[in-house]
């Protein structure tokens, strides 16, 4: 089924829809998360023993800094593809197949180099995806069902989490998490794909593309800054949270086994945030506002990096982590629905909202560079979790200068 590219949408989506939109999300998250969750870390520990956590900093800077142009470049394709299949659907399927070519180089990884090749492809590959599984929701969703939507985005982000650290972790090795993790992402994206439900472009509606499109002014389009600000403030919060969780637990709480760790603490994280990131979403398109949702979903997730801070144990741990979900489930779905609604421009969705996709991209990238010399030498683990606690603050009161969005 196949729609005019550039109005608003008005007509609901169905339940359908969305349910194999979130499992498509699941499997790309799954992608994304295995690696980051655990079999990075890994790597790095296997492949350079006495500098993990150096070559592990560097191998997610790298693919990070990729993600950062990636998104917003494939989203700005996709906004222009006039092929008669669709905009987003062709770059849902390169992506993904991009991704498991690139994770099974991961697979075979003789050493660093070859890691940070393969990761940086990977992030190359399964941001193209992302950014046209993302932009569907704005092409299709109507505004008073983009909360729900965006909930249901969030369930198969957070069970990505879950699946991918579960699937690395228990796979029996590194080669073999890596192609658990691809082929679930090929089983999973099938039958969002068999839908074949999509805008399309006429050639004559196409505008041209040049870098400075990729610039969206923030004194033309003030919200879009704001909302832009606060998204990296609050992801560059939980990036410097998480970044070095596996050794956190292996070094500070001294937790025997840190990957199962890592697992289960992200399955309590996942048990309180399903808990949350869907019924969040609707209650706030029944009442029509988003920044109070955001706000106070970010000040719960401080909390979280606080308790880590001044609780390093296991108990304090899992805590942490039950809180983090409470409220990150809160600002998946709510934080996503205002996105969708600032963008400039109704032809330019996928771009904007890859523009948007920066500031998750972009803390990945500078969260190494700040915990490295935190945790070396500059107080080490509580000093790293007061520092992401106070960025989450920041972000979480910089919302209300939104002014377009209730």
């Amino acid at each position: 089924m196949t729609e005019t590219a550039v109005v608003e949408p008005t007509v609901p989506v169905p339940a359908r829809w969305t349910a194999f939109l979130s499992l498509a999300s699941l499997g790309l998250f799954t992608a994304f998360y295995g690696p980051i969750q655990v079999l990075l870390a890994e790597q790095a520990k296997a492949l350079a023993p006495d500098s993990k956590e150096i070559v592990l900093a560097v191998v997610s800077g790298l693919g990070a800094a990729v993600s950062v142009v990636a998104n917003p470049l494939f989203g700005a394709i996709s906004d222009r593809t006039t092929w008669r299949t669709g905009r987003r659907l062709p770059w849902t399927v390169i992506g993904a197949l991009g991704g498991v070519a690139s994770l099974a180089i991961l697979a075979g990884a003789p050493n660093v180099a070859v890691v940070i090749v393969g990761w940086c492809a990977a992030q190359f590959t399964l941001n193209a995806m992302q950014a046209a599984l993302f932009a569907a929701v704005p092409d299709q969703v109507p505004l008073r069902q983009r909360g729900m939507v965006g909930g249901w985005l969030g369930v198969g982000q957070t069970l990505g989490i879950v699946v991918g650290s579960l699937l690395a972790a228990k796979a029996g090795g590194i080669a073999a998490g890596y192609l658990v993790c691809a082929a679930f992402l090929v089983v999973t994206t099938i039958p969002y794909l068999l839908l074949r439900k999509d805008t399309v472009l006429e050639a004559t509606e196409r505008p041209r593309l040049s870098v400075r499109d990729f610039w969206i002014s923030p004194r033309r389009f003030p919200d879009f800054g704001w909302a832009w600000l606060t998204r990296f403030l609050l992801n560059l919060s939980n990036s410097i949270a998480i970044v070095y969780l596996l050794y956190f637990l292996q070094d500070v709480v001294g937790y025997d086994d840190p990957d199962s760790g890592v697992f289960v603490l992200t399955a309590v994280y996942a048990l309180t945030l399903l808990s949350t990131v869907v019924a969040s979403g609707v209650w706030s398109d029944r009442v029509s506002r988003r920044r109070v949702f955001v706000c106070w979903a970010g000040i719960v997730m401080s909390l979280a990096s606080l308790l880590l801070a001044f609780w390093p144990t296991w108990l304090g741990a899992i805590v942490a982590a039950a809180v983090l979900g409470l409220g990150f489930g809160v600002y998946l779905s709510v934080d996503f629905a205002l996105m969708t609604e600032v963008l400039p421009a109704a032809g330019d969705r996928g771009k904007d909202l890859g523009v948007i996709n920066v500031a998750n991209s972009l803390p990945q990238v500078l969260a190494p560079v700040l915990a490295a010399p935190i945790v070396t030498h500059l107080g080490g683990y509580p000093v790293l979790y007061v520092v992401s606690a106070v960025v989450g603050v920041a972000g979480s009161v910089l919302v209300y200068r939104i002014r377009a969005v209730p």
